[in-house]
């Protein structure tokens, strides 16, 4: 059924009817906001804003964008996530180029380009960059920062990459294959790791089961195996920076700031996101 009135979305001739057709079919697939997607994919299709298509809807859509429009609405209905179909997500000020190989950046994470900004590091290491999101955010909001970024994926430092040069931050901003920097010190240390526990994957949303990459999310049995395996490192290595910062899951805070403690943050506070949950664990020497 689904499919049949995508199709729908392909053939109808104004916005009116596009967005009708289209809204039809997200909402039978379960899409959470189908109004909103479905806006967006027509704005994307057409070229137009999307403040254009919703003041004017009995414009009519050409048909090359209607077929454009009816691909990107079948993917949309087998659950595809509109930032993978757009090719984009927007993170603070910048635009992110994104893809099923990097995590999709969440508004949550710029809580740690909050705590960046307000403790003013000279020097800053994102450990699980993915697509760059918090490196490149704090480096275009913090001039005077030198940004180090690193992840253990290859996939994830080429997409990382690609947005550091379209966005002229190659200069400000070094990435690395791995976890820890040898031979480098950090005022500041953030990072977004894995934090969802293998019990936790199957319950997810379709957009994230089935198109974000499991490594991005998946810790392992109880969801602070990377956290912890993180600041072991930081112990070996020898060298801990004067502040870190962790995004944490639900109910993960109160654990990971005694395993901040035990790493030698005797300072730890807690920073809640906008839905209320402690959401960044910030831990200083």
């Amino acid at each position: 059924m689904s499919e049949s009135v995508a199709g729908r979305a392909a053939a109808t001739g104004t916005v009116a009817e596009a967005l009708a057709a289209s809204r039809d079919a997200l909402a039978a697939a379960g899409v959470e906001t189908p109004g909103l997607d479905a806006e967006l994919l027509l704005a994307e299709a057409t070229g137009l804003e999307r403040a254009r298509l919703i003041a004017e809807p009995e414009a009519g859509v050409e048909p090359g964008a209607a077929r454009r429009f009816g691909a990107m609405v079948r993917r949309r209905v087998v659950r595809e996530p509109v930032a993978y179909i757009l090719g984009r997500r927007g993170f603070r000020r910048i635009e992110l180029a994104v893809d099923g190989r990097v995590l999709i950046p969440r508004p949550e994470s710029e809580l740690l380009v909050e705590v960046a900004l307000e403790l003013g590091p000279s020097r800053l290491l994102d450990v699980g960059s993915g697509s760059g999101a918090i490196a490149l955010a704090v480096a275009d909001e913090l001039a005077s920062a030198e940004v180090v970024a690193t992840d253990t994926s290859l996939d994830a430092l080429a997409v990382a990459k690609d947005n550091r040069d379209r966005l002229g931050l190659g200069e400000r901003v070094r990435l690395e294959h791995g976890t820890l920097p040898a031979g480098i010190e950090f005022d500041l240390l953030v990072a977004n790791l894995p934090y969802v526990s293998e019990s936790e994957w199957g319950g997810l949303a379709p957009e994230i089961v089935r198109f974000e990459p499991r490594e991005a999310l998946v810790s392992g049995p109880t969801g602070l195996e990377a956290i912890d395996a993180l600041l072991g490192d930081l112990a070996l290595a020898g060298h801990r920076p004067g502040a870190i910062a962790l995004e944490v899951g639900a109910g993960q805070a109160a654990t990971v700031a005694e395993l901040e403690r035990r790493a030698g943050y005797e300072q730890v506070g807690v920073r809640p996101d906008l839905a209320g949950i402690d959401r960044v664990v910030v831990g200083r020497r």
